[in-house]
């Protein structure tokens, strides 16, 4: 696992003096301080650093992507799942990258919205139940790319939402026949995957949500819950019969549409629901037409971001 620190110190010094003039600390309504103070540059600081040390470098290169299932050994042609989204099955190139081994957590986006001086994500309701520092944030589309575009201007690197090519790329290790993101492959509850319990524990919920970041061990390319730990935003728009027409080299998706595509699955579906060639969509705010009018946006917690570096060399 090949990580990035050549960076992170003269980013971090360049964070932290623009904060230099800045006068005491003052809090802000809801308990923000104010976002040039040095306190709010120091946690911003740690911040770009913390997140430098996690991102770990995806060599690029080619791979067959989506439902993998009728070239593996012994399958009689079978496909993994019935959906038709993620066939035809086709060759995909990409370059290199990198990507977060890891999901943005609360504490991370705490961070941001105060450096912003946005107000904090998930404090009302049912959601603040869900809510750990430790964690993944849950966030709309527009949040994630937001916060992904935030960490590009405080380091001058070309951070983004990775696409939905890079994102199945390293969580399959550089494009392996795994259909899941684990240790090996596969899901063994309590060796590497968590138990009920585990999960329970990582938030004041008494209800199956998040899980604690990190909690599992990481998958071969030393990625953390890649499609274990909710959705997970990419850049693509979503079209149902996009890999019918995908280009080969670096696919971005399709140049407009109504709906973003995401990866992973929900808090207590089964495992088929974790498979990595599996492709779910939203609408971009998270709004949608509940027929019973109960509500007008799905919940925030499950949807979650990690961020990518376009940038072959450092």
């Amino acid at each position: 696992m090949e990580r990035f620190y050549r960076l992170s110190i003269p980013i971090i010094a360049c964070v932290v003096m623009t904060g230099c003039d800045s006068t005491t600390s003052q809090e802000q309504a809801g308990g923000h301080r104010d976002a040039g103070s040095p306190v709010n540059q120091e946690a911003v600081a740690a911040l770009i650093q913390k997140t430098m040390d996690n991102m770990v470098f995806v060599e690029g290169g080619s791979f067959q992507m989506g439902d993998f299932g009728p070239l593996m050994p012994n399958s009689g042609g079978r496909t993994y799942t019935a959906d038709s989204d993620n066939k035809p099955v086709h060759e995909v190139t990409l370059d290199s990258f990198s990507i977060s081994a890891v999901q943005v957590s609360y504490a991370d986006y705490d961070i941001y919205t105060e450096a912003m001086e946005l107000p904090r994500i998930n404090t009302e309701g049912i959601e603040v139940e869900y809510r750990a520092s430790d964690v993944p944030a849950g966030v709309d589309w527009y949040q994630a790319r937001d916060y992904c575009e935030w960490l590009g201007e405080q380091t001058g690197l070309p951070f983004s939402l990775p696409t939905e090519a890079q994102w199945e790329y390293a969580a399959r290790s550089r494009g392996q026949f795994l259909p899941f993101a684990t240790t090996d492959g596969y899901i063994n509850r309590g060796t590497n995957y968590p138990s009920r319990a585990e999960i329970l524990a990582s938030t004041p919920s008494p209800l199956i949500g998040p899980q604690s970041i990190k909690l599992i061990p990481p998958n071969p390319l030393g990625l953390y819950q890649m499609g274990l730990n909710g959705f997970e935003w990419v850049s693509d728009w979503y079209d149902e019969n996009y890999y019918s027409v995908s280009p080969t080299k670096n696919p971005t998706g399709p140049i407009m549409g109504t709906q973003r595509v995401q990866r992973g699955a929900d808090f207590g579906e089964g495992n088929s629901s974790n498979l990595l060639i599996n492709r779910r969509k939203k609408n971009p705010d998270l709004s949608y037409n509940d027929p019973r009018g109960l509500s007008s946006h799905s919940a925030y917690r499950v949807n979650t971001v990690r961020c990518a570096i376009n940038k072959q060399t450092y």
